[in-house]
Parts: C-alpha cells; sequence; structure tokens
C-alpha cells in the first residue's frame, strides 16, 4: 500500500477541509460523531475534534442545527460562499499571462478604522497582491473581479481605487516582482510540500493505474480508506496556497522555481484519489 505522509496539521484546519469537501450546501450537515469517525481514521482524538468543533462554531465557521437528539453542525452561509469561490483558484488554476496586464489597488483607511486596514491588507495578500508601498498593492488583471467581490461583501469598497495597466519602466519586472512578493519564502513552502507528496502521481498510478473510474469501480475498502488518509492532509496543506500564491506569468518566476511542479503533483493525485476518499467518508457518514 501507499505510505501516507504525516503532516502535523490542526484538527479546525481539518474539519473545514471536511465541511468544504462533503458537507457544504446549506441542509447538509455533519455530525459530531462522524466527524470523531473520519478524524479517528486521521489519527486524532475525540475530545480534540470535539474542542475544535466547539471553537469553530464560536468563530461563526460552523452553526449548529436541529436533527432530533443528534448534534450537527454545518457550515455558516458565508463560509460556504468562501469554498465556493475558491474552488476554481484551489481545483483549476491557470497562471497569468505576460499581456495580461496589472491591477493596482490603492488604499486609505482613516486611523480610526485601523481594524479594518488590517482586514483590507488581508484580503489583498489573500487574492495575490503583492506590496509595493504604503496603501499601493499590485496584482495581475485576473485577480480583480474577485477581489471587487470579496471587498463588496465585507463593505471594504469605500476604501480602495483600482487602476489597471502595463508595466513601462526601464527596469525588469522580474527584478520587480521579487521585491514585491516574498517569492523565497513561498518556493521552500511549496518544496516543502513537494517533500511530502511529489512521489504521489508515481505512487498512486502505479498502484491503480491512470484511470480514477475504475480504479473506484475496482477498489477494495483498505484502498478507499488509505486514499482518504492521503487525501485529506494533502488538501488541507495545498488550500493555503491559491491564497499565498500572486498566479504571476512564468516569465516572471525565478527559474527554479516549485510551484508549477508543486500544483501539478496535487491536480494529478486529486484526479487519482478524490472519488476513492470521497467514497470511504460516505461510508463512515451513512
Amino acid at each position: 500500500m501507499i505510505p501516507i505522509p504525516e503532516p502535523h496539521v490542526r484538527h479546525q484546519q481539518l474539519i473545514i477541509t471536511l465541511y468544504g469537501l462533503y458537507s457544504r450546501e446549506s441542509g447538509d450537515a455533519l455530525a459530531v460523531s462522524a466527524l470523531i469517525e473520519m478524524l479517528g481514521d486521521l489519527g486524532y482524538d475525540a475530545p480534540g475534534v470535539r474542542s475544535s468543533v466547539s471553537r469553530l462554531k464560536a468563530k461563526g465557521v460552523l452553526k449548529s442545527v436541529k436533527a432530533g437528539n443528534v448534534a450537527k453542525y454545518e457550515l455558516a452561509e458565508n463560509v460556504a460562499e468562501v469554498f465556493r469561490e475558491g474552488d476554481e483558484r484551489i481545483f483549476a488554476p491557470t497562471s497569468a499571462k505576460d499581456d495580461d496586464g496589472w491591477i493596482l489597488a490603492i488604499f486609505s483607511v482613516p486611523e480610526s478604522m485601523r481594524s479594518r486596514r488590517h482586514q483590507l491588507r488581508t484580503v489583498l495578500a489573500g487574492f495575490g497582491f503583492g506590496f509595493m508601498a504604503s496603501g499601493v498593492w499590485i496584482a495581475p488583471l485576473s485577480a480583480l473581479e474577485r477581489t471587487k467581490k470579496r471587498l463588496d461583501v465585507l463593505g471594504l469598497s469605500q476604501f480602495v481605487d483600482f487602476f489597471q495597466g502595463d508595466y513601462v519602466a526601464d527596469h525588469t519586472i522580474r527584478a520587480k516582482v521579487a521585491q514585491w512578493w516574498d517569492l523565497a519564502d513561498l518556493d521552500e513552502q511549496f518544496g516543502e510540500f513537494l517533500g511530502l507528496y511529489g512521489d504521489g502521481v508515481e505512487q498512486w498510478t502505479s498502484l491503480l493505474g491512470d484511470d480514477p473510474e475504475r480504479a473506484l469501480a475496482e477498489s477494495t475498502p483498505e484502498m478507499r480508506h488509505a486514499a482518504f488518509r492521503y487525501y485529506i492532509p494533502m488538501l488541507t496543506i495545498w488550500r493555503r496556497f491559491p491564497y499565498k500564491d500572486p498566479n504571476l506569468p512564468p516569465e516572471y518566476l525565478p527559474d527554479d522555481w516549485k510551484g508549477m511542479a508543486a500544483r501539478d503533483a496535487f491536480l494529478e493525485v486529486h484526479r487519482l484519489i478524490a472519488p476513492m476518499a470521497a467514497a470511504h467518508a460516505r461510508h463512515l457518514t451513512s
């Protein structure tokens, strides 16, 4: 069987992943007992799961629903919307092109609303913007619409002006990109991901072949269990990257950039084993 990596991932992060995959729609709640069983398969104990569910409820991430005498929870609607927005970025990402152009986000927030300023910076960073100067952030044009939508939802649009344009200075933009984004730190994180999961495509292809539908049809309970144990932590780690990676054109990135290899590895392993992991999850929740 495939060796299962054992990264350190917090209970809460895994629970959010499970809800995002298997219990996203309204009325599709998960019982605490099901969460305990699923995280038990991943090596986590019941008290930690209950404690994490309570924390997520207190933060407004989960909400309790009535289901007879069974304690069940579902994602809060605003969190479910974030998952829907993030699907394309996580599962169907595309790199920006050199001729796509750039957007500048220029903002000013009154000192009396400092918390909103921090929130605004967090949103821009989470949509791949790089820091140019105080109150000035830059991103590929492809980030514009989803950023505007998120700012509207959060009531932050009033503080931001967007400008679209091209880079026309004499300096090479590749050198500037290295100043606007901390690519070295991000590349190191991609390297850590590859250290855990870089061999996954070869390992799972050797075991299953290249047809996930056939693999699912012919899979044993042990194989589906292994797929679940492999896939859930992998996705939990990966889903942070689309909110860190600026998705820059390849020609602007370092020659040894690990991001594309990490993305390819994730997407191919996802294609191969996500159906088997889902089958195991359905078995635990049915």
